[in-house]
């Protein structure tokens, strides 16, 4: 039938995985994405508009900068990378209940 996964009513399709949720390849396009973002940001033209003689806190803006761009990344890498815990492809998360 059309629109219907191999393996009929319930059962797991031929081969037993699951594809997976969502657009394909839809991880890669973020990641290129943050790459080029990370371009962008540590560019020198970007940093030079940092390069000033200004304290926040005590810190030089331009390291405040550095450091809030580099800490952005590294959690929106990691959020893109990631995967449910606890959840095969295809399956929702578990909760702990057993149903």
């Amino acid at each position: 039938m059309i629109g219907r996964e191999r393996g009929g009513r319930g059962q797991p399709p031929v081969g037993g995985v699951r594809p997976p949720l969502g657009k394909p390849g839809l991880k890669k396009e973020r990641a290129v994405a943050l790459f080029l973002f990370g371009l962008l940001a540590f560019n020198p033209p970007l940093l030079s508009i940092f390069s000033k003689p200004l304290f926040v806190f005590g810190i030089p803006l331009l390291y405040l900068y550095l450091f809030c761009v580099w800490a952005g990344l590294v959690l929106l890498v990691a959020l893109n990378t990631s995967r449910r815990i606890g959840a095969g492809p295809g399956e929702p998360p578990r909760d702990g209940t057993d149903r």
